[in-house]
């Protein structure tokens, strides 16, 4: 999908589809988590459901609309954000990209299909604040 088409849709998403997935998104059930992050240059809280896994000690998450997203940005500038999977929250820290195939690998059969058909190319990995990530074998 072209980035212009991206943007479209991130658009509309923003105004209206996420007004009423973050009430659903960070429950039991389903992929969606709501992530919160401070915008880098108003200081305002910010609350947004994304696709979310865990993976290793910390979780990953879909960019599906590519790197020019604000929330992306806000995570680098402050160094983490909070996430709400699962009804429990969690602090997390260190973002950086991951190898696609490692990130797909993260969520069950069908998303991976779906996101692998939709194109998704970046895939962000966190840690959970405190917790140690194991040593990568040399």
């Amino acid at each position: 999908m072209n980035q212009v088409l991206l943007d479209r849709i991130r658009v509309m998403n923003k105004y209206v589809t996420n007004k009423i997935l973050i009430h659903i998104a960070g429950k039991k059930f389903g992929h969606f988590a709501i992530l919160n992050h401070v915008g880098r240059k108003s200081g305002k809280h910010y609350r947004i459901p994304i696709i979310a896994e865990p993976l290793e000690n910390g979780f990953v998450i879909a960019l599906t609309y590519g790197k020019k997203v604000d929330w992306y940005g806000n995570i680098l500038a402050s160094g983490g954000c909070g996430l709400r999977w699962k009804e429990r929250d969690y602090a997390l820290v260190n973002p950086r990209f991951i190898a696609p195939e490692i990130g797909l690998s993260a969520f069950p059969k069908t998303l991976r299909l779906i996101l692998r058909r939709k194109g998704i190319q970046y895939y962000l990995q966190l840690d959970i604040l405190g917790q140690t990530r194991p040593q990568a074998v040399q």
